[in-house]
């Protein structure tokens, strides 16, 4: 008997819904194609799903018909994006996610303050593109507690850091303290303003981590927030495997275990976490079990281009 374990929270976050949502509500309201910069989420199944119903993922806005509907990603764009699309006159429903918007906001504040801007984040991931290009001023990313060291600020007396909102909570409290220990006068968001969601799924990968020995997380290898919660699992002492899906699962991996723990990205769909549950009965008897965990019940606003569609 293999005794599968779910997380809780899990998988979809209110951002993650808002997103698809909009992308759903603008195909029937103005009907295919809708034509989405980037991958609307970072899972390849929701993004297949979409473009079967009529979305046109395109990696710039000169690919997109005079025109042409055009969605923003949940991940958010940079100023010039946003300046493109109006020199062509491109209909356009933002689908940045209100937190991902919430560190936009926080960046051009210290900017307006006239602070040197440190960015905590992944290179090349797409939110932290974005909000580089959001925010008026120079910005230093920073990866890691030694990036910390090699910074050459020009003013550092007058710094502020953002931090990208799907790191793990604890590699993004050690490079604020490297920062904080660096320039003492520098000002920022507590680590407590990652996004509640990323947060909450950390949390519950911990909590499964004391329950079961193996952890499968559902999520696309582009996903930031789906690596963190492997790297967690595997820094807590359990072999732990990011899965597109149920058909990436391997014997080997439960050979004399008992136990296996399941979770899901932010923009991993439940069903691929029951296709997940179906494809363990393979290899043994399941019983399935959920630990308690945080319930969410936060929704966000739709755009007004979309919100009047049922």
């Amino acid at each position: 008997m293999l005794r599968v374990v779910l997380a809780q929270p899990r998988g979809f976050c209110a951002g993650v819904e808002r997103a698809i949502e909009i992308v759903e509500r603008a195909l029937k309201k103005y009907g295919p194609p809708i034509y989405v910069r980037h991958e609307i989420v970072h899972n390849r199944h929701v993004v297949d799903d979409l473009r079967r119903r009529g979305a046109v993922f395109v990696d710039e806005l000169d690919e997109i018909p005079p025109g042409g509907m055009t969605v923003f990603s949940a991940h958010g764009v940079a100023r010039r994006v946003e300046e493109l699309a109006q020199e062509r006159a491109l209909p356009v429903i933002d689908a940045t996610c209100p937190l991902v918007a919430k560190v936009h906001n926080q960046g051009r504040r210290y900017a307006a303050q006239g602070r040197e801007l440190v960015l905590v984040g992944h290179a090349g991931h797409a939110e932290v593109e974005g909000t580089i290009g959001q925010i008026p001023a120079k910005v230093h990313l920073v990866q890691t507690p030694e990036d910390v060291a090699n910074l050459t600020p020009e003013n550092p007396g007058h710094m502020a850091y953002v931090t990208q909102t799907t790191l793990s909570v604890d590699d993004t409290r050690h490079i604020i303290a490297a920062l904080t220990e660096r320039f003492p006068g520098i000002v920022g968001p507590d680590v407590r303003d990652i996004c509640y969601a990323t947060q909450n799924r950390q949390q519950a990968v911990r909590d499964l981590a004391s329950a079961v020995e193996v952890i499968l997380v559902v999520g696309s290898r582009n996903s930031s927030n789906s690596n963190r919660l492997c790297e967690i699992g595997i820094d807590l002492g359990r072999p732990s495997y990011l899965i597109d899906d149920a058909s990436a699962l391997r014997r080997e991996w439960f050979a004399g275990v008992a136990s296996v723990g399941v979770t899901a990205g932010a923009s991993a769909p439940e069903l691929l976490v029951q296709g997940v549950i179906e494809g363990l009965r393979q290899f043994d008897e399941v019983e399935v079990t959920s630990l308690a965990g945080v319930a969410e019940d936060v929704r966000f606003r739709l755009p007004a281009e979309v919100a009047d569609v049922a």
